[in-house]
């Protein structure tokens, strides 16, 4: 289904969308835009989807074991030298 809707748009959009009809890129100014919707959709799905999983990491990690700078440096030193150890560095 389709909506009639009115959008400004500057000249050099214009200009810029119009060009690329000429150039059979897109059918209409319509498919442009909506091109243009169709990104910030997914731009904004994706950056939702991420905020989320940052969100959860978070939450995740706030449940988890607390440990200090200097503890968290030692386990990855020794984590560094178990894989060293198995690899004989």
């Amino acid at each position: 289904m389709s909506v009639k809707a009115s959008v400004s748009i500057s000249d050099q959009q214009e200009s810029f969308a119009r060009k690329l009809v000429e150039e059979g890129r897109y059918a209409s100014l319509s498919a442009v835009v909506q091109r243009g919707l169709e990104l910030v959709r997914e731009e904004t799905e994706l950056k939702d989807a991420e905020l989320a999983a940052l969100r959860n990491l978070l939450a995740r990690r706030a449940e988890g074991e607390f440990v200090t700078m200097e503890e968290s440096h030692r386990r990855i030193e020794a984590t560094i030298a178990a894989k060293k150890a198995t690899y004989g560095l």
